[in-house]
């Protein structure tokens, strides 16, 4: 990956420069830290900054298996480290580097590019790096669609992330449930003939995958001429998408395209010719749009992790198709435990035919084998598998950099704990 990864970015060696500090005026150089004087102060502060030593640098790995922030791949990892004291042709590091700077503008133009790329996005829609999480979406987009409006948004509530998004929408306008699971506990998701949709909305909106209740869209819900809007944070990139089908798209970086703190949004020029005019600058798509993800400085690191990602799936794992099989291929190890143990010993939470290849949610027959389950797991160094208040028991989320060696140790885990128990 190293090869490729440094394509545009020309290598000089040799570059120093004097870091600037502010207010904070270095005094003494210690062997264990760096010592400030503090303005208006006596005295000094010393703050430790220790040279890491190779053992520390290579610290053993866990699998992690949080639904987010969760694991990046490790030549990702290794990359962001070489070039975080400098990003080569820089002479600074990537978290210093100016967002107006030549530096960045490559990074964002080929972050945008790889994505175009990996989904295959027309040429009339917009890509827009934002902030605020997939939560910040749930208010953007009735702000921008429904605000002012006399037709209602419908909303397709198949688990929480969903609930949440309708409930912020209620604040700018009206909304109509196409459907809701929560009478079932959001165990599957709806077939078209099911769905109670109005003669005409303002947007059509769903969620992809449920992270909490680990349930998932095989397919885009049919609507008619209504935009359909998709909260896809957690299995954006996981595989092929027909961008089209949808007038926007949004996702949180954290699960499986980066860090937190980035949202990627793609969103039709057609959707962007509906927004309203009475919208504050900073929430809206048109203005964003306009001024190319920098109407104020945007998350620099992130879009720079998004584009190792970006790469990473391109290169390493061969696009979007093959992320796709890595994923059915991943889940079904779990699955096959579960649907072996016919619920004797594991119990899944989601219905079969509408199961999630990102989060594997089950519970124990036997609630108070529960906490020893989970000890057993970390002893395996199997990290973050507890499952979510509201539903209980075990979430297994193996986004697309969790290596197949992680689940199949959690696999055989499984496997090893029923017999003992």
């Amino acid at each position: 990956m190293r090869g490729s990864v440094h394509r545009w970015w020309r290598w000089t060696a040799g570059c120093s420069s004097s870091p600037s500090v502010g207010a904070l005026q270095p005094a003494v150089r210690h062997t264990t830290g760096l010592r400030f004087a503090l303005p208006g102060r006596s005295g000094s502060v010393t703050t430790r900054i220790r040279q890491p030593s190779a053992q520390q640098t290579r610290e053993k790995r866990v699998f992690n298996f949080s639904p987010g922030p969760a694991v990046l791949p490790l030549a990702v990892l290794e990359e962001i480290q070489r070039d975080l004291l400098a990003l080569p042709g820089a002479g600074s590091s990537v978290l210093e580097i100016s967002h107006r700077s030549p530096a960045f503008d490559a990074i964002l133009a080929e972050a945008e590019a790889n994505l175009r790329e990996l989904l295959a996005v027309p040429d009339d829609y917009r890509v827009l790096f934002l902030q605020g999480g997939a939560s910040l979406q749930f208010s953007m987009i009735p702000i921008n669609l429904l605000r002012s409006r006399d037709l209602p948004a419908s909303y397709i509530l198949t688990g929480s992330w969903g609930s949440k998004a309708a409930v912020e929408a209620r604040r700018e306008g009206k909304v109509h449930v196409a459907w809701d699971g929560k009478a079932d506990n959001f165990v599957r998701v709806p077939d078209d003939e099911e769905l109670d949709l109005p003669p005409a909305s303002a947007y059509v909106h769903y969620t992809s995958n449920e992270t909490i209740q680990g349930v998932q869209f095989r397919r885009p819900p049919a609507v008619d001429d209504a935009p359909l809007v998709c909260d896809v944070s957690s299995d954006f990139l996981s595989g092929p998408v027909d961008v089209r089908e949808f007038g926007l798209l949004y996702a949180c970086a954290q699960k499986n395209a980066g860090p937190s703190g980035l949202t990627v949004v793609v969103v039709s020029d057609q959707v962007l010719e509906r927004c309203g005019d009475d919208v504050h600058s900073m929430l809206s798509y048109r203005l964003q749009a306009e001024k190319g993800s920098r109407l104020n400085t945007p998350n620099v690191f992130g879009v720079y992790v998004f584009l190792l990602m970006t790469r990473w799936l391109q290169e390493e794992v061969g696009g979007l198709e093959a992320a796709a099989e890595r994923a059915a291929a991943k889940s079904a190890l779990i699955y096959d435990v579960l649907d072996r143990d016919g619920g004797d010993f594991f119990v899944a939470h989601a219905e079969r035919e509408c199961r999630s290849r990102m989060n594997v949610t089950f519970r124990l027959r036997r609630p108070e084998l529960e906490e020893a389950f989970v000890a057993g797991a970390a002893e395996r160094d199997l990290v973050s598998i507890k499952g979510h208040r509201s539903v209980g028991g075990f979430r297994i989320s193996a986004y697309n950099a969790m290596p197949v060696e992680g689940v199949e140790r959690l696999r055989d885990y499984m496997l090893e704990f029923r017999k003992a128990h």
